[in-house]
């Protein structure tokens, strides 16, 4: 007996094999031939916008898992959030600046790039980046994601570098920039500006040290010609060479320690553990509240 027969199973056209590198292609091709997106936006056109502003990818390469995953879990929420009823535009873009270009037209250049000057340099990464627009463009398309894929956003569009413009002139018209400090890593082989995100830090130890800081003026009460130091404790000495301050805090007590050859300034919870560490012997001179050291 066929047991296939006496189940009651449902009559589709469904293929029962899936031949997805051959449909995939077809459905996709289909879709581009309707026009579904414009029909889409048409259909929608009235409906309550939902709109997905999208973090551009760098023109630097093919797409991977990561672009991929990116977008499928975009093209999800428009697609859910369109078919729950509301107007769902989706423009892409692409980020066409930075060191992920810079260093790619590099590594093609080689030696050669070192005669070259800055404005050439930045031609052949604006023909790099607009290839890679065209390749992603087809490779993201081939993941099925619909948009507004021959109009999308790029921000070496003169129109968006002018908008950024007039938009930072609307800032400083209202007071709203000013001028401070700042650390802005520098990568010294590409010489060029590095964002948080391209900055990889390698394991690294360093011993935790103790550093006395000479006091520039003398504090209340203070007499005598022994050096006066303010004792600091750190696990970062790589840091000291750009140290500007010492924090104190207003609420605390310090001492002022007679410590043999010179007076130390340190918290008077930790004063007796550091002479003892030190192997020194001390007195208390004076104690001062945080906020007298301050300045």
């Amino acid at each position: 007996m066929d047991y296939k027969e006496t189940l009651n199973l449902p009559r589709t056209e469904f293929p029962m094999k899936a031949d997805l590198p051959r449909r995939e292609p077809e459905i996709l091709k289909r879709w581009g031939e309707m026009d579904l997106y414009a029909r889409i936006r048409a259909q929608s056109r009235g409906r309550s916008r939902f709109i997905l502003h999208d973090g551009p990818p760098y023109a630097n390469g093919h797409i991977h898992l990561g672009h991929a995953l990116n977008k499928i879990l975009k093209d999800i929420i428009i697609k859910s959030r369109q078919m729950a009823g509301f107007d769902c535009p989706y423009v892409p873009g692409w980020d066409c600046h930075g060191l992920p270009i810079e260093h790619q037209v590099d590594k093609g250049l080689k030696a050669k790039g070192l005669k070259l000057s800055q404005v050439e340099v930045r031609q052949r990464c604006r023909a790099y980046a607009q290839e890679f627009i065209g390749i992603q463009r087809g490779e993201f398309q081939r993941l099925g994601v619909l948009g507004d894929w021959m109009n999308p956003y790029l921000t070496m569009n003169n129109a968006y570098v002018a908008a950024i413009l007039e938009e930072y002139g609307k800032f400083f018209l209202s007071g709203s920039v000013y001028r401070s400090k700042k650390p802005v890593h520098w990568c010294a082989t590409c010489h060029t500006a590095l964002a948080e995100a391209e900055v990889e830090y390698e394991e690294h130890k360093t011993p935790s040290i103790f550093v006395k800081f000479p006091l520039i003026k003398p504090l209340p009460g203070m007499a005598g010609d022994k050096p006066v130091s303010l004792v600091i404790w750190t696990t970062t000495p790589w840091t000291l060479p750009a140290n500007l301050a010492i924090a104190v805090h207003p609420d605390l007590e310090y001492v002022l320690m007679d410590a043999g050859e010179e007076t130390l300034v340190v918290a008077a919870d930790l004063a007796a553990g550091l002479l003892s560490q030190w192997g020194l012997k001390g007195k208390v001179i004076a104690q001062y509240p945080g906020r007298a050291l301050e300045g």
